[in-house]
């Protein structure tokens, strides 16, 4: 055990000494009932307050954050303080969780803070204003750092499949033998460098495993460590939801309680994404002798199947040959690769001749490539779209290829107005952002092609790509407005159909799958897959005809393509490729244009 001397630990450190069980839990929530339920645990273990230990979050979500305080107070219970105690005692605008500006968690937080800021005492914030910010735990010869977020800071997110890294360094910052915190809302366990990383769960909300559940822990001592089990939590979530119903919170909040699902995955990393609906079953373990799995949200179900609901958008590869060649371009586009070769108009009139019969509610056509501008019927190909009364959508990187075409885009414009849509592509706000993806001398001409077309009127549109290691959603929005304003370019950056911002399309590591539950699950929550309403051609290099392949993001894959004609590519398709994960279903993203 370290010497805990050595790490300068202040000297009003709250320490408890534990010879028998202790019970950690988190995330109460404002929810009374859960809270209640969590005392009659306790006791049912013969655990006593004395030995129970909140990581934080008392008040948010629920109907009852007054009594819900008063009764943790009123029996004695241990409470480090949350980054909600931390922003209600200090008469704050928001809950300090961390959340994106912007993002569906931020907006939904603001009408339970507001409403626990207005039932909380004076006196109640002058309590949660001294709660400590750590509580150390002696037990089985171990010391653990008890926090909210994590040792750094008070609202840091960390889940199950993140990085050994970010645990190392923080129970390193600790200088404990491991971390108990809370926080992100999912109880686990990480056993990283020999020291233990455990997130006790929470109780006022489930742990979007598709139960009414909430979770806690029990530490029980040993020789040499101690035992740790976590339990589910049952209680009257009916009456919980009932009651923040009647107080008038969001409903989505009222619902998870119900459904077991969370309202939103904004904080959510792709694998506890896949894990949702997935109910928990964590496996007791003893440490050190034991250690845990390493990752979430893994699972053995089978992969999810999509129908085509309806035909709403129908996309064209017009060949992969590109100008330029970018760094990660998930279609390997470039000057020399033609593994999807030009298009020709005449095939697309027959596809389209197809969809006329097939698909009436046909609403949209997209062009992408490679470069679409490339292709030398692309002027006429995009004419005959217009002209059947299609919306067209090209993606391009406005370069000299585009600018080619001017006149004869002019003249589209003019006969068409704004059911000519373009999309330019712009990796970065900065020269030097854009430049490192898509190669030198790339940033002048494709800004000056932005400019051209929102001098000429078009209906304009430009995508992004996400690397949230280096900037996060706000921050890229943020320099974009910036920039568009600077341009003067008649874009609204926080409009996600006007700037789209494409998630990170990463080729490496584990990718899990999204199974046929969380598929149900998330759907219900706004997510969707682009197969669902669209297909694409293709013209693969060798073959006598185009084929239908199930999006744009999978033109290569044979297990994707449906078939020649667009009535055998309806049938479902299962979507368990990464990108299906990455992008669609956890990433929230789609690449067509129609609103």
């Amino acid at each position: 055990m370290p010497d805990a001397t050595a790490f300068a630990l202040p000297s009003d450190m709250p320490v408890i000494h534990a010879d028998e069980p202790v019970l950690a839990f988190g995330g109460s929530y404002s929810n009374l009932q859960a809270t209640e339920a969590l005392l009659a645990a306790a006791d049912r273990h013969g655990i006593p307050p004395a030995r129970i230990i909140c990581t934080g979050d008392v008040i948010a979500y629920g109907a009852d954050p007054r009594a819900t305080l008063d009764r943790l107070r009123g029996a004695g219970v241990a409470i480090v303080m949350g980054n909600c105690e931390e922003q209600l005692a200090a008469g704050a605008a928001d809950c300090g969780c961390g959340f994106v500006s912007g993002s569906a968690c931020d907006r939904l937080s603001a009408a339970w803070f507001d409403f626990a800021a207005a039932r909380i005492t004076d006196e109640a914030r002058r309590f949660m204003a001294m709660l400590p910010r750590r509580i150390d735990l002696i037990i089985g010869g171990r010391r653990l750092a008890i926090v909210h977020g994590a040792p750094s800071r008070i609202n840091r997110f960390l889940f199950a499949s993140d990085d050994d890294a970010g645990f190392a360094a923080e129970i390193a910052l600790a200088g404990t033998d491991g971390v108990i915190g809370g926080h992100c809302g999912l109880g686990f366990t990480r056993i990283v460098g020999g020291r233990i990383w455990h997130n006790a769960g929470a109780i006022g909300l489930p742990a979007n495993d598709g139960t009414s559940r909430g979770w806690y822990s029990i530490l029980t001592p040993r020789r040499d460590g101690f035992s740790l089990a976590v339990h589910p939590l049952g209680y009257d979530y009916r009456a919980a939801a009932a009651a923040m119903r009647a107080a008038g919170l969001p409903e989505d909040y009222a619902d998870a309680i119900e459904t077991g699902i969370w309202p939103s995955f904004d904080i959510l990393p792709i694998a506890e994404q896949a894990a949702t609906a997935t109910p928990l079953s964590p496996e007791p373990i003893a440490w050190p002798e034991t250690a845990p799995a390493a990752s979430a949200g893994l699972s053995d179900s089978p992969p999810a199947s999509v129908e085509l609901d309806a035909l709403e958008t129908l996309w064209f590869n017009t060949g992969t040959l590109c100008n330029i060649a970018c760094e990660g371009c998930y279609i390997e586009s470039n000057p020399r690769n033609d593994r999807l070769i030009y298009l020709t108009r005449a095939a697309f009139e027959t596809v389209l001749d197809e969809a006329a019969g097939l698909y009436p509610g046909l609403r949209e056509i997209g062009f992408t490539g490679g470069e679409p501008f490339m292709n030398p019927d692309i002027v006429a190909m995009i004419g005959t779209a217009l002209t059947r009364g299609y919306r067209a959508l090209v993606l391009t990187n406005a370069m000299r290829p585009m600018r080619r075409h001017g006149d004869a885009l002019r003249a589209l414009r003019a006969a068409h107005g704004q059911r000519l849509a373009i999309r330019v592509s712009l990796d970065h706000y900065t020269q030097a952002g854009h430049e490192r993806l898509r190669g030198d001398a790339t940033w002048t001409p494709a800004i000056d092609g932005l400019r051209w077309l929102a001098r000429e009127g078009f209906a304009l549109s430009v995508a992004a790509r996400l690397d949230s290691g280096t900037e996060d959603e706000a921050a890229m929005r943020a320099g974009f407005a910036a920039l568009f304003n600077v341009l003067d370019i008649p874009i609204d950056a926080s409009d996600p159909a006007a700037f789209v911002l494409f998630p990170e399309m990463t080729g490496t590591g584990t990718v899990p799958i999204v199974t046929e539950t969380a598929w149900r699950a998330m759907r219900r929550r706004g997510r969707d897959a682009m197969c669902r309403t669209s297909r694409m051609v293709v013209h693969r290099k060798g073959s006598a005809m185009p084929e239908i392949v199930s999006c744009t993001l999978l033109p290569y894959e044979e297990r994707f393509s449906l078939g020649t004609t667009l009535r055998e590519a309806s049938r479902a398709v299962t979507i368990d490729h990464r990108h299906c994960a990455q992008f669609c279903v956890f990433g929230g993203a789609s690449c067509s244009g129609a609103r």
